[in-house]
């Protein structure tokens, strides 16, 4: 039965997987770094990243993205898959590796961590937008570490569990070539998400990370719709707030604020007790071994 399952879930990724690339070729109006993010979402997560992306990204009308994303809960969905696809990449290529070397369980996950880590921050948050930061990429690592870190934090408090126990209890999960493997951590990464979307809700609503901006002059109305895009008085609004736009590429967005650095540790400490507590409890499953 659970073949099947896993035969069904496949074909559901595969059709959502190219759903999500046309559209975002035909009729994606958000910065490519967006969109590879949902692309990629989708690969690991299949129809679920799909019908989020419908929820929250895609564009159903031409000239109504702006309003369609601008609730905090869609720019939270849409600021976390910067995050998810970054983090998942890292683990998922980790994961794929690992198991060459026989390692004990608890390396396994401290280097799938690491990776996460690395492919978070220095690929998909710095190097991706780094356009947001005056083309200085240290500037983009030092003003994206903290969101990153109590992000990917969240993004493995969810992971780590299902990796571990399902990883010891299916046989094959392990091995990049069984399909056990893709399944186990497409279910990893839905959790994942699952448990980061609060965090990064928080980090939107106060101003810490971005949400999802139009491409300034992408989303025009389709003629004879008989009205006009709301998108230049969102931009005006957003400028007034003390938006700008990012690198000639990024739309306007409200202004992004910095935490004071004790605030910031205490949170990102606060993050790891958290992380930490999610792999005691898996090792009352599971035992984690170094």
């Amino acid at each position: 039965m659970l073949d099947g399952a896993m035969i069904v879930w496949f074909a559901l990724t595969a059709l959502s997987l190219v759903f999500v690339i046309w559209d975002s070729l035909t009729n994606g109006v958000t910065s490519w770094v967006q969109r590879i993010a949902w692309i990629l979402v989708t690969a690991y997560t299949g129809p679920v990243g799909a019908f989020f992306y419908l929820l929250a990204c895609r564009r159903p009308v031409p000239g109504t993205h702006d309003a369609f994303t601008a609730a905090t809960w869609k720019q939270a969905l849409n600021s976390e898959m910067h995050c998810l696809a970054g983090d998942a990449t890292g683990i998922v290529v980790a994961a794929s590796i690992v198991p060459v070397f026989g390692l004990a369980n608890g390396w396994d996950a401290t280097i799938e961590y690491l990776a996460g880590f690395v492919s978070g921050l220095f690929i998909f948050q710095a190097l991706m937008m780094i356009g947001m930061f005056d083309g200085d990429y240290w500037k983009a690592v030092r003003k994206t570490f903290f969101a990153e870190t109590v992000s990917m934090n969240m993004v493995m408090t969810g992971m780590i569990p299902v990796m571990l126990i399902l990883g010891s209890y299916w046989e094959g999960s392990d091995s990049p070539t069984d399909p056990a493997f893709w399944f186990r951590m497409s279910i990893a990464t839905i959790v994942g998400g699952v448990i980061a979307y609060p965090i990064n809700y928080w980090l939107v609503a106060n101003h810490l990370k971005h949400g999802c901006m139009t491409l300034p002059g992408a989303d025009q109305p389709a003629a004879g719709l008989g009205h006009a895009s709301p998108e230049p008085s969102m931009m005006m609004d957003h400028a007034s707030m003390g938006g700008h736009e990012h690198g000639g590429h990024e739309g306007h967005a409200m202004q992004m604020k910095d935490l004071p650095l004790p605030a910031a540790a205490i949170r990102i400490a606060a993050t790891f007790l958290v992380l930490f507590a999610a792999v005691w409890a898996t090792n009352l499953v599971v035992p984690v071994r170094f």
